[in-house]
């Protein structure tokens, strides 16, 4: 999908952040752009930010964890434009900083429900529109690179879990998706400056409330100075030009990755010694 002009996006998570950088990304590509978030002051102040860069755009409140508001975003975008081109599942929350068992069930209800149901959500309401009209198409699933190795310096087995979960469904409808208009990508950046830290200040009523964890702060500092989420959008933009898979912006983690790997070799080489 070469020109992105007048096509069709939603974005999640797009209050902030990576969301409101690949929302930006778009605009300026010439797409028409649905921003949600389930923050309603994140959005007008977004909304507010890509009307002064003059593209075609809606804001729309969501909770990705709840099925039938994604579903209600989704016929919304569709009434108002006809279509839909670029489907984004950016949406996340940060869990980190205490051992496994020490999370609550509400925790653990919460960084699935966003991270993981809200991916799912966002494929099953999404995809049947990209589908729909035949023409090219493409859907971005953000991960990080946390889907791909635990950081053994972090406690983030929470988020971790989920990221890995999203690479999965990823692969997954990459597989089953090739040979259509429709392209897959998964995005796995590393630190990049966003508040991130502060995600459960807009947690649900019925996943545990608002909170700020103490335990997660530490977040904010690890990532301060990270990738600004303008360039990590633009590898977004060129990703759906491409219709490049993996989305890795950051040099570093391949080191990182290719250590996880010759460890899973070593768990081959033992295993072939048993036999």
């Amino acid at each position: 999908m070469q020109d992105l002009s007048q096509k069709i996006a939603i974005v999640t998570g797009a209050g902030s952040g990576i969301g409101l950088g690949i929302a930006s990304a778009l605009i300026k590509a010439g797409a028409k752009v649905a921003l949600t978030d389930i923050r309603k002051e994140a959005l007008d102040q977004a909304m507010a930010h890509l009307e002064t860069l003059g593209g075609e755009c809606m804001a729309i409140e969501v909770d990705v964890s709840d099925a039938t508001s994604v579903q209600a975003a989704a016929d919304q975008v569709v009434e108002r434009w006809g279509k839909l081109h670029i489907a984004v599942n950016n949406a996340g929350v940060a869990m980190h900083g205490m051992h496994l068992e020490q999370y609550s069930l509400a925790d653990w209800d919460w960084v699935m429900g966003v991270n993981i149901h809200g991916v799912i959500h966002g494929i099953r309401s999404f995809l049947p529109f990209l589908k729909a009209h035949g023409e090219s198409a493409h859907i971005v699933n953000t991960a990080s690179i946390g889907g791909l190795q635990v950081n053994p310096n972090f406690l983030t087995g929470p988020y971790s879990m989920t990221k890995y979960a999203v690479v999965a469904l990823s692969e997954a409808l990459r597989n089953e998706l090739t040979g259509t208009p429709v392209g897959v990508s998964v995005l796995c950046p590393a630190a990049v400056d966003t508040d991130i830290h502060l995600s459960g200040r807009a947690r649900p009523e019925r996943l545990g409330g608002p909170t700020e964890r103490p335990e997660t702060l530490f977040v904010g500092e690890a990532i301060k100075g990270g990738m600004d989420p303008q360039n990590v959008a633009q590898y977004v933009i060129q990703a759906i030009r491409d219709e490049q898979f993996w989305i890795l912006p950051h040099a570093a983690p391949q080191s990182w990755l290719e250590a996880r790997h010759l460890d899973i070799q070593a768990g081959f080489h033992w295993a072939s010694k048993q036999a």
